[in-house]
């Protein structure tokens, strides 16, 4: 798909960050928006932004919850008719070792990266081959190598890349492109707001903006990869990490060392 003028575009997590960006960028192509995410206000400030270039129509909804997929897809499909592109963005992360998070912060990102967006794929991909477009993950580096003080939230991206890579083999030659895009660290507040808390070794790599990731997931949409990496060397280093989990061990204290600097230089800057 290459024109997504008039083209009903759901988005999860849509209300900041790399969903906010997703929005601007679809909008900007005249495609219909279906904006999802928990808090009303965040989604109302960007239905407010966007109305003068699109349609858009908002949906406040936990994705986690149960129901939440039957809820989207109805009213995808009672506010358009008809559903082309889903981008599953939505994201937890309870960070910190797994021993210091109770079982019930881990199974909600479960539910939120791993089983939302295979539930919402599913349901979506019913209506999505009729007219052909695109189904796009928004997963992370940490999917591509494990990260310590986030076991489970690299689990759950590490099955979300497994998935798209798996769903685009099943999908080839037929009318629906699916991918993955795999970020580092991006300066969103996702990370920004809760510095002190994320660990040291994610400001390693090169950060990302929102617009950056968002040009990447309309890769993905239009069908011209099945995953980008990005920054593409920091893809290249999480793969030799996963190959040679040694190595990984061994560059990781280097790598922390970078990241503290960096951190204090992200928290200066204002």
């Amino acid at each position: 798909m290459q024109d997504f003028k008039g083209k009903t575009v759901i988005i999860t997590g849509a209300s900041a960050g790399v969903g906010e960006a997703c929005a601007k960028a679809f909008a900007n192509e005249g495609a219909n928006l279906v904006l999802v995410a928990r808090g009303q206000a965040g989604l109302d400030a960007v239905e407010k932004a966007l109305s003068p270039l699109t349609q858009v129509k908002t949906l406040a909804l936990d994705i986690g919850e149960s129901g939440a997929c039957d809820k989207l897809i109805a009213f995808a499909l009672e506010q358009f008719g008809n559903i082309h592109v889903l981008i599953n963005n939505a994201g937890a992360h309870f960070r910190g070792d797994v021993v210091k998070r109770s079982s019930k912060e881990l199974a909600s990102m479960v539910d939120i990266n791993l089983r939302a967006p295979i539930e919402f794929t599913a349901a979506a991909l019913l209506h999505i081959q009729k007219e052909g477009g695109a189904i796009v993950m928004v997963g992370s580096l940490a999917g591509r190598a494990p990260l310590q003080g986030a076991a489970t939230y690299s689990a759950t991206k590490a099955g979300l890349r497994t998935f798209a890579h798996a769903l685009a083999d099943e999908l080839r030659g037929s009318n629906v492109a699916v991918g993955v895009v795999s970020p580092g660290p991006i300066d969103t507040g996702f990370i920004m707001d809760e510095i002190d808390n994320v660990e040291d070794i994610v400001y390693s790599q090169p950060m990302s903006t929102a617009e950056q990731v968002a040009e990447a997931v309309m890769k993905i949409a239009r069908g011209e990869e099945v995953e980008i990496a990005m920054p593409a060397m920091s893809g290249t280093l999480t793969t030799f990490s996963y190959l040679f989990p040694t190595l990984r061990r061994a560059a990781r204290p280097t790598l922390y060392k970078i990241g503290r600097k960096n951190k204090n230089k992200y928290r200066n800057r204002k």
